[in-house]
């Protein structure tokens, strides 16, 4: 697609709500995610140090 202008390009063609908020829920998980993963990782690391002491 082409778009005369960024007006245009932020309009999506009339879809712009649905558009725009797909991307913004898709940032949204994919940043939990990686936030999660590394709170998981920590807390395995931290389990494994401990477990190794003993």
């Amino acid at each position: 697609m082409q778009w005369a202008s960024w007006s245009a390009f932020f309009n999506m063609g009339g879809y712009a709500f649905y558009v725009w908020v797909s991307f913004g829920l898709t940032l949204l998980c994919v940043v939990w995610e990686v936030l999660a993963l590394r709170k998981r990782s920590a807390q395995a690391l931290r389990l494994s140090r401990l477990l190794a002491q003993e």
